[in-house]
């Protein structure tokens, strides 16, 4: 009887350990989130909600180790350096910051949003299969250049040239200027390209556009001219052009049309990609995704100042009028 008391004892402190470790709270992970531009990044917000939705509790599962570059792109890397030496064990990069992919990816898993093309701005060897320690969603979606010229045109059926403004430093530019120009072509409309790099780049660009004889904007969606959105917009009432960009903010913003992905319903969808990487899965066996919902943002107050009136037809297949 003793014997066993003692066994009994035996193995309960041998148990004491395990037992007294496992009631012991977990410590969150910490998460890098590298922006490029400016506190508060709204879609670090959404994120951050995003993995909520999936479970987490903030402080309790996670914290985010955030580091803004302000539009200044070199910061890139002393900012990923700054994010590992805090420890993190992923890092969640949104907009151009993701071209720094690569790079944190050496270290860390690296989930991204990005609204240029991942395989030509070398973050993955392939949509399917990413091939590297990286992966996530890319807005870029060339058949949505076509569209938003057609858009443009039975909006305002007596234009002739669009200006496009956007910025070739872009990864997938190229390939977006590309399609649009081919439907534009195919719309019997001319195209004339102006290019931004920079804030300051966007006054010599405005000056170009309204010495031309362009009588309709188009605006490619990226992190410069999302910052600059509003200026766009107003330089596009000034000059009484009618414009059209890719996300919903710049209709919001005074932009006449926008036509593309749900912002909002991407970046939070940022955190399914986490979840499954905490987990264990491997990003390389991850595929980065694409949109597959879309929405068409008509602003008829702008329209209304420009004294046009966009066809009732074209309010009806809107998502959203704004007026």
């Amino acid at each position: 009887m003793k014997r066993r008391k003692f066994i009994t004892l035996l193995g309960g402190a041998a148990a004491w350990p395990l037992a007294a470790r496992a009631q012991q709270p977990v410590k969150p992970v910490r998460i890098g989130y590298l922006s490029a531009t400016s506190p508060s990044d709204v879609y670090m917000e959404i994120f951050r909600q995003g993995m909520g939705d999936v479970g987490y509790l903030e402080g309790r599962d996670f914290v985010i180790e955030p580091r803004f570059a302000h539009r200044d792109y070199s910061r890139f890397p002393a900012l990923v350096e700054e994010m590992l030496s805090a420890k993190v064990v992923l890092i969640v990069m949104g907009g151009p910051a993701s071209t720094a992919a690569p790079l944190a990816a050496k270290s860390v898993p690296v989930v991204f949003g990005f609204s240029g093309d991942p395989v030509d701005a070398g973050i993955v060897s392939s949509f399917a299969r990413p091939g590297g320690n990286a992966t996530g969603i890319s807005f870029l979606q060339l058949d949505l250049a076509p569209k938003r010229v057609d858009l443009l045109k039975e909006a305002v059926p007596a234009i002739s040239k669009v200006g496009v403004l956007s910025n070739p430093d872009h990864a997938g530019d190229a390939s977006e200027l590309r399609a649009t120009r081919d439907a534009a072509r195919q719309g019997g409309l001319a195209i004339e390209h102006f290019q931004v790099r920079a804030d300051d780049s966007f006054e010599a660009a405005f000056t170009a556009i309204s010495q031309s004889d362009c009588n309709a904007l188009l605006t490619f969606p990226d992190a410069l001219t999302f910052f600059h959105r509003r200026a766009i917009a107003d330089f596009a009432v000034r000059r009484r052009l009618p414009s059209i960009f890719g996300w919903k903010p710049y209709a919001e913003a005074g932009g006449m049309i926008s036509y593309g992905p749900i912002l909002r319903d991407n970046f939070a969808r940022l955190a399914v990609f986490v979840d499954k990487i905490l987990k264990g899965a491997r990003p390389a066996d991850l595929p980065v995704e694409q949109p597959t919902k879309f929405e068409l943002v008509i602003n008829l107050k702008t329209a209304k100042t420009l004294g046009l009136e966009v066809p009732w037809f074209l309010q009806q297949r809107a998502d959203e009028v704004i007026e």
